[in-house]
């Protein structure tokens, strides 16, 4: 049972670090989210929270609560790839 823990995190952080490696490979240039900045899965434009200014999209609810725990490692992370989120919609 650990044998299949552990190889399911080494799949995960494999996953990770692609697809986190692949978008710094293009740093600077602001580029959209494509990828949910906890899990890096695909991002549903469904599931958002507006976070300083800023719309962060997720693949799962669940990634908006870890998200809310430390939104500015996940920010860091992503300005770190090269990800600009988008601006929030003004309040009406």
């Amino acid at each position: 049972m650990k044998k299949r823990h552990l190889v399911v995190f080494a799949i995960l952080a494999a996953f990770l670090a692609v697809n986190f490696a692949a978008a710094a490979g293009s740093a600077g240039k602001g580029n959209p989210q494509t990828a949910c900045p906890v899990m890096a899965g695909n991002i549903d434009k469904n599931l958002f929270i507006d976070y300083q200014g800023q719309r962060v999209y997720f693949c799962c609810p669940g990634c908006v609560d870890v998200f809310k725990k430390d939104p500015e490692k996940y920010l860091q992370k992503m300005k770190e790839a090269g990800i600009e989120p988008e601006k929030a919609p003004a309040a009406r």
